[in-house]
């Protein structure tokens, strides 16, 4: 008995983590997860053929994320990352009440980190429209404008995660429209951009160059995926599910509703990583 129970504690503790976005884009949050616990397993979820979420409606989303969170799980998956801002504005919620007992981490806007990394108090928000519109954000914007006395400038930036997603990391047009989003933020003032959106951080270069362009080196950009990465160990840890970090390297799987090929060079080329990635037709019940 005692030793099927630590054979099943042990299976618990190595069993993957599961994460999704529409895309690419949470290849910057997983890139963050590796790093800071790289005795983790992780299997990747790019929903690729429902790209891009911030044109579908929350109970598309909904559903999708769940139907996204059982497959992930059926493969294994202790905890799961959302690892889309508009996914988690839209499903964090549902997924939870879904799986009560189960680790989940959700993309916070960052708000709260801009709010403290700035230093004139003028925080300009990049993200999906949809992200910015979404009730989870609305709240956390509502109650930080009180309270932390900042003040935040909310930009929708549409089509600029279909560019990353298409890998126009370096392109003329991309860094055409990183100016028209970001030039008109700096001349209101902000000296922090939140990057509001998983794709983003994936353009950081871009974004850094067009700063110093503008002679605006000095804004802060601020990627949530570090604050993620460490509240999934925390709950890791809390739930007594995380992996020996003096073990092997944990393997990374991926998997896409897309191509298979295109996932696996997003990894070889944003991370370094080799990944096996397999195609899955994932069907979504209706919301």
């Amino acid at each position: 008995m005692m030793t099927m129970q630590a054979h099943s504690i042990t299976a618990a503790v190595t069993a993957p983590i599961g994460l999704f976005d529409s895309g690419v884009g949470g290849l910057s949050v997983l890139r963050h997860i590796h790093a800071l616990l790289p005795a983790e397993a992780l299997l990747y979820f790019a929903d690729a053929a429902y790209a891009p979420y911030g044109e579908k409606s929350e109970a598309v989303l909904t559903a999708r994320a769940l139907a996204i969170a059982a497959f992930l799980i059926e493969r294994g998956a202790k905890a799961l990352v959302v690892a889309c801002n508009t996914a988690t504005g839209a499903a964090i919620a549902a997924l939870r009440a879904a799986y009560p007992s189960m680790p989940i981490v959700g993309v916070e806007p960052g708000l709260k980190p801009g709010a403290a990394a700035s230093r004139n108090g003028t925080v300009a928000v990049m993200a999906t429209e949809a992200a910015l519109v979404a009730a989870k954000f609305q709240l956390l914007h509502g109650q930080l404008s009180q309270t932390s006395g900042a003040r935040f400038i909310l930009r929708g930036c549409p089509g600029l995660a279909d560019q990353i997603e298409l890998g126009q990391l370096d392109s003329a047009a991309t860094a055409d429209m990183l100016r028209h989003y970001i030039l008109p933020l700096l001349a209101q003032g902000a000296d922090t951009l939140v990057l509001g959106c998983t794709h983003y951080p994936l353009v950081k270069p871009a974004i850094e160059r067009i700063l110093a362009e503008a002679g605006a080196a000095h804004v802060i950009l601020v990627d949530t995926g570090d604050a993620v990465a460490r509240q999934l160990g925390r709950l890791l840890t809390a739930a007594q599910l995380l992996a020996p970090q003096a073990a092997a390297a944990g393997a990374v799987r991926g998997y896409t509703s897309g191509a298979a090929p295109q996932l696996a060079t997003a990894f070889s080329a944003l991370l370094g990583l080799q990944v096996v990635v397999d195609a899955v037709l994932l069907p979504t019940p209706s919301p």
